[in-house]
């Protein structure tokens, strides 16, 4: 998952002037004035840690970038708190994106202001709208323009070029620049969380499977903890989800909600499938201009990414993020609108753009996004971008909600423990993940954190070698390194968690949580291409925080729906109803009792003619993360219930 953190605009003056040489300035010397400077977010990239410098970029190097405007920050943050608090009087008293813009947008003034600064710095402006500035130029123009140095580095056998120090602008434009992004050139590539391959290619479950949790027992195999243990579910289905989580009790589906959907490309089988998949499951079919797609102007970077294409973003894989999301948003919410945003490629900037385009033209009230990157591999300058993105929408009652990610706490797979972005960031709401059983009836039977050990079958299949196995993926958390803590998370986070990573208190993520594990995951169907070459519908069982983010996303519709009006940005109302969700643990049954279920797979993922490979599957297993009583940083505050619900039916009849 790629990143931002919580980098809003500085706008603290140096304590003293920048002298320049003149001849200094004509070698393109990074501070060019002899004004008083302001700093303004981002600067040097924490990537460039553990890469190999090379020195000064070349002068002449050619440079694009964006300089995002600020309008009224400081009256933006004091309106989303007030506007997203249910204990304030303008809780729900939303602003229409044209007041948005009045109010809280860059003024004729700044965008006057910059765009004469950045033409007198050397750079020409290519593109002027109410968000940003576009410039081109050369490396030598850029640093007199943002006062930090460009240097080229290398890591992973590619050269990049990014600030080697914080950024900067004249004290006379500063309250009009929230930040530039464009002067690190290391792609910004968000990964979608699938855990299975993604299907552009064929991917098939090999039985034996259970219907409901225990409901088939793997007799044959080995015990694990002491006790026989169930195969699989084939995939839970959208009636069994909504039973669980309460939703059916309610009679609540979604009506009069519009839930949008983020993610890079556009499936050209996309409406097919979700009807196909209704009808198959049992889901009811979509009306007439329920499910609606816009798409980006045009796809780039859709190849497989490589070490010669570190840019690709594998446009097939993310068919299958598209296929998951919407399904499970439909399933969990049956009668709400969908409305598919999609982005031009993977790439940090397409995404945002993909977000703005939600908020400018006020698409959805609710919006799922399973993509992000780890923190440490984000740019800092592009959290006050998302920031700004996503409290813009607060102020017009929209929710962002973003999965937590599918690694754990990212140590086996970066080397790092760190949270993963924009999960992190302080006006999402982040989303973990689970393992949920459900029992024949749909009934609740318990959750813990999604966290996974694998160990496989010995080969005269009497043991499980390992047991209880290594990690093999788990519900993403943990403390920032970077963004503040929030003021909803003041006295529910524990304290050794939110300052687990020093200099004060930091958000930690997740906020909530809804099933993830995909040992205990939902039936998704997507057209797909089998190795004889046909191209046909078929349904596998898929996980990750892919799935937990649309189905909170989904059960928010039906809250909202109950509300009689938008939640908006919900973390504070989430956190104000702590107690009406699960508090999902580790050990649902004692500290000494394990949970594992029993798996089969193909060989070749697609059918037996090479074989089976069987492996058992631990729960709440996650990494140094741990579901414990009451908030922890695998479940948050916990997953959904009829009486989070009805909580908001509640406030809406009285």
């Amino acid at each position: 998952m790629h990143s931002r953190g919580t980098h809003r605009r500085v706008g603290i003056a140096l304590a003293a002037t920048l002298p320049m040489l003149a001849a200094a300035v004509a070698a393109g010397s990074p501070a060019s004035a002899t004004s008083v400077r302001h700093d303004i977010a981002g600067g040097k990239p924490a990537w460039t840690a553990a890469a190999a410098d090379k020195g000064q970029a070349a002068l002449n190097g050619g440079v694009t970038a964006r300089v995002y405007l600020a309008g009224d920050q400081a009256g933006l943050d004091a309106f989303v708190q007030k506007v997203s608090d249910p204990q304030s009087a303008q809780y729900g008293h939303y602003l229409t994106p044209q007041q948005s813009d009045a109010r809280f947008g860059a003024t004729a003034d700044q965008i006057k202001r910059v765009s004469a600064w950045l033409r007198s710095a050397g750079l020409k402006i290519t593109g002027v709208n109410q968000h940003y500035i576009s410039v081109s130029g050369d490396v030598a123009a850029a640093q007199r323009a943002f006062g930090a140095q460009l240097r080229t580095y290398t890591t992973g056998g590619h050269s990049y070029r990014a600030p080697a120090g914080a950024l900067s602008v004249p004290a006379d434009v500063a309250d009009a620049i929230l930040t530039v992004a464009g002067l690190n050139t290391k792609p910004a590539v968000m990964k979608h969380d699938d855990t299975l391959p993604p299907p552009g290619a064929a991917f098939v479950n090999a039985g034996p499977f259970s219907s409901y949790y225990g409901s088939n027992l793997a007799k044959t195999l080995p015990k694990a903890f002491g006790r026989t243990v169930s195969y699989t579910v084939k995939g839970y289905n959208g009636h069994q989800l909504r039973d669980a989580y309460g939703a059916t009790a309610t009679g609540l589906t979604g009506k009069g909600q519009t839930v949008a959907i983020v993610d890079a490309y556009d499936s050209p089988t996309i409406a097919a499938d979700a009807a196909t998949y209704a009808k198959r499951n049992g889901d009811a079919a979509y009306k007439k201009g329920q499910f609606k797609q816009y798409d980006a102007a045009a796809w780039t970077d859709t190849a497989d990414p490589s070490d010669a294409n570190p840019n690709g973003c594998g446009a097939s894989g993310w068919y299958g993020e598209q296929s998951l999301d919407v399904e499970a948003v439909h399933a969990i919410a049956p009668a709400a609108n969908i409305a598919y945003v999609g982005a031009g490629s993977c790439n940090d900037q397409d995404l945002r753009d993909a977000l703005t385009r939600i908020v400018d033209n006020h698409l959805a009230s609710i919006v799922t996004n399973s993509w992000g990157s780890p923190e440490n591999g984000s740019d800092p300058a592009e959290d006050a971008v998302y920031n700004q993105i996503f409290e813009r929408g607060a102020v017009e009652g929209i929710g962002f909600y973003f999965s937590s990610g599918d690694n754990g706490d990212e140590l086996a797979n970066t080397g790092t423990k760190q949270s993963d972005m924009p999960a992190s960031l302080p006006y999402v709401t982040a989303v973990g993940g689970t393992s949920l059983a459900i029992g024949k009836h749909g009934n609740y039977e318990f959750e813990t954190g999604w966290g996974t050990g694998k160990s496989s079958l010995s080969a005269d299949g009497k043991s499980w070698v390992g047991f209880p196995g290594s990690f093999h993926g788990g519900g993403g958390g943990g403390t920032s390194a970077r963004v503040p803590q929030p003021f909803y998370q003041k006295g529910f986070v524990p304290s050794a968690l939110a300052n687990a990573n020093g200099g004060g208190a930091k958000r930690v993520v997740p906020d909530v949580s809804a099933i993830a594990d995909p040992n205990t995951g939902f039936l998704v169907g997507q057209t797909q291409t089998f190795p004889d070459g046909t191209v046909k519908y078929s349904e596998y069982r898929i996980g990750g925080t892919s799935l937990a983010s649309p189905v909170f996303a989904g059960i928010q519709a039906l809250a909202q729906q109950a509300q009689g009006f938008a939640i908006g940005f919900a973390d504070p109302a989430i956190y104000a109803k702590h107690r009406t969700l699960h508090d999902v643990t580790d050990h649902p049954f004692g500290p000494k009792v394990g949970l594992a279920v029993a798996r089969v797979d193909f060989a070749n993922t697609v059918d037996a003619s090479n074989g089976l490979v069987t492996s058992l599957r631990t729960l709440g297993q996650d990494s140094s993360l741990s579901a414990t009583r009451g908030y922890d940083n695998v479940t948050g505050l916990g997953s959904p219930t009829e009486d989070y619900l009805e909580s908001f039916m509640w406030r809406h009849i009285h």
